[in-house]
């Protein structure tokens, strides 16, 4: 198979079924929604322009990853004014902050991942997050409310945490339970 042949399979078969995705993601991120399928098409191209140097392991991460640099660009280049376009040079507000853009995708799109690693917690684990990072519960309101433990709600948290952080930084988003107590003491035997 040549590369030409192997590379348009590899775009058919991975890159492709994640377009409703990519739409989607576009969409959410960018203020004119006439701008998405051109957007899109800067992103294909990209992609395709990137994986003729070494197709990349994970394409969903890939993909995701040239589509907020791609709109990370666009926002910049909105505000950039060219020299024909200007008028009257006081007219340019020199409080602009470039940034703002990059730090609005930015905290989006760590929302929304904060918001995937929530929803994939187990239903207990997800509820004493919730109630104690979302609604600012103490570990004694939560526990009363869910009637559990205090030490449950202690345990459920830092699982949840550390299930959310690793969802949040591209993990699977599972629990990690530690070995039981029992087994600590037989290992240190």
């Amino acid at each position: 198979m040549s590369d030409i042949a192997k590379l348009k399979s590899w775009f058919c078969n991975e890159i492709l079924p994640l377009e409703s995705s990519l739409t989607h993601y576009i969409s959410r991120n960018w203020r004119s929604q006439d701008d998405v399928v051109d957007i899109r098409q800067d992103v294909y191209e990209a992609v395709l322009a990137g994986a003729r140097n070494g197709l990349p392991v994970n394409c969903a991460g890939y993909v995701f990853t040239i589509a907020r640099n791609i709109l990370i660009n666009r926002a910049k280049r909105g505000r950039v004014v060219r020299f024909e376009q200007l008028h009257d040079i006081d007219v340019v507000d020199r409080n602009v902050d470039l940034l703002a853009s990059d730090r609005h995708i930015d905290a989006r799109d760590a929302l929304r991942r904060a918001h995937d690693g929530l929803s994939a917690l187990p239903p207990r684990c997800r509820e004493v997050v919730r109630l104690r990072k979302v609604e600012g519960l103490s570990t004694r309101e939560t526990a009363d409310r869910m009637g559990i433990g205090l030490d449950t709600v202690e345990r459920q948290l830092v699982l949840g945490l550390r299930a959310m952080t690793d969802a949040m930084l591209g993990g699977n988003g599972r629990i990690r339970r530690g070995p039981s107590t029992k087994a600590r003491k037989e290992k240190a035997r």
